[in-house]
């Protein structure tokens, strides 16, 4: 097969201007986005497969699997960066896309007789490497409407079977959302004059249906781990509003500890679960899109796609939205509490700084006091002490023959010398005070 064409992949053009204006450096992949997906040609009768593998956006697994499936056709590999790829596989085709966080291998082919097991001519056989682990496959056949394959009806379940009309009633689409022997889920096309345009496209609805219902529901069993921890953090956020209330035995400090573990505990919950619930959200709105997309007719007695799913998954949705303003009330609620216990802490430390400034302001004037009963006593002793010595000088003035008595002299200097020792102090003190306030204070 070394003559096939080597891709089916759309690659836009490069254009450097247009009418000789310089173009933008993004306006080839914008343009080749439109067109970056087309709709198969799909004509009965044929059997469509697709598994979808969950790979967290790496694109190198991928790329080593469709290098290897490249090496088997002799053709060339597609690009690092490229997103979309298709090849000539037997008498079909395979069809691969990347996206954010899974990749899907579509093969389209001819439909044999026997409906159980993989076609011969798939690639989804022993030498297939798997990029990822398996979230969805399915397995879509697509038959003329004949009394021969509306009896393919009676095979699928009837407690869950869905029969609903389409494209005008041109076209009947069938499936119980069960998996087969294989693990894919069955689904069948009666075609009564559809074009392989309209096959194609319908082909499409219905795979993405099933693809991104399966990813949207991802988001339920994470939704039901986290309500028994969100109604854990509920309680404990009451029992300590509650404690908050009782003054007498409030301990603050130990409540604002455990409001900021339980707000720590939340906020790593809603982290963990912030993508896994947007891209439930984002799945399921592809869903009903594509739902509504279908324009289905109910066949009386059946239930529709629509209607089937609507009771199965919107409950689940629900839930994922619930738990997740859950989580967005409760972290609300934990930072006004954790604000208002901060507040009252806050309070008590003032008060506490108050009296420990009382405390301060009495030392301070104790201290003062006892300062200046100190230079009371300094005073006194340094005048004791210049006395003595003017004692002392006025006894020595007797030996020139002064007739004025010593004791006199001293007598005298006592109060002199009293008012000249505390004339100093205060000088001195002054001198070391705070500018703007008065010596004594």
């Amino acid at each position: 097969m070394s003559d096939t064409p080597s891709s089916l992949e759309f690659r836009p053009r490069a254009t450097g201007s247009v009418m000789g204006f310089p173009a933008h450096e993004g306006r080839p992949g914008a343009l080749g986005e439109v067109h970056a997906r087309p709709h198969p040609l799909v004509a009965a009768p044929r059997v469509l497969i697709q598994l979808s593998f969950m790979t967290e956006g790496g694109s190198g697994v991928d790329l080593a699997v469709l290098t290897e499936l490249s090496m088997r056709l002799g053709i060339a590999a597609p690009d690092r960066q490229a997103r979309h790829h298709a090849m000539k596989w037997g008498n079909g085709s395979l069809r691969w896309e990347r996206h954010t966080e899974f990749s899907t291998y579509l093969w389209e082919g001819p439909l044999a007789e026997e409906r159980s097991g993989t076609p011969q001519d798939s690639p989804f056989g022993n030498g297939f490497s798997p990029p990822g682990t398996v979230i969805s496959g399915i397995r879509l056949e697509i038959r003329k409407w004949s009394p021969a394959a509306e009896r393919l009806i009676a095979g699928f379940d009837p407690t869950s079977l869905c029969y609903s009309l389409v494209e005008h009633g041109n076209a009947a689409i069938v499936t119980d959302f069960r998996q087969d022997g294989d693990g894919l889920t069955r689904m069948l096309i009666l075609d009564r004059g559809l074009t392989p345009a309209r096959t194609g496209a319908l082909s499409q609805r219905l795979v993405d249906i099933e693809t991104y219902r399966t990813l949207a529901m991802l988001g339920l069993p994470l939704a039901l781990s986290l309500s028994g921890r969100v109604r854990r953090i509920e309680d404990r956020l009451a029992a300590i509003t509650r404690e908050m209330k009782a003054v007498e035995t409030r301990d603050s400090q130990t409540l604002l500890a455990d409001l900021t573990e339980l707000a720590a505990e939340l906020e790593a919950d809603a982290a963990a679960s912030l993508y896994r619930f947007g891209a439930s959200r984002a799945y399921d709105g592809i869903v009903g899109e594509r739902l509504e997309a279908l324009g289905e007719e109910a066949v009386p007695g059946y239930d529709t796609w629509s209607g089937f799913l609507q009771r199965r998954v919107a409950p689940a949705m629900r839930t994922c939205r619930s738990v997740e303003e859950r989580q967005a009330n409760l972290s609300r609620k934990l930072t006004r509490a954790t604000t208002l216990l901060r507040t009252w802490v806050d309070v008590e430390v003032e008060k506490q700084n108050r009296d420990l400034l009382a405390s301060m302001n009495n030392r301070a004037r104790l201290q003062l006091r006892l300062q200046q009963t100190v230079e009371g006593l300094s005073v006194a002793a340094v005048s004791y002490y210049v006395v003595g010595l003017i004692g002392y000088l006025a006894k020595g003035t007797t030996v020139f023959g002064h007739v004025v008595a010593p004791e006199v002299v001293t007598g005298l200097s006592v109060p002199v010398a009293v008012l000249l020792v505390w004339w100093g102090v205060r000088r001195v003190r002054r001198r070391h005070a705070e500018p703007g306030k008065p010596a004594g204070e």
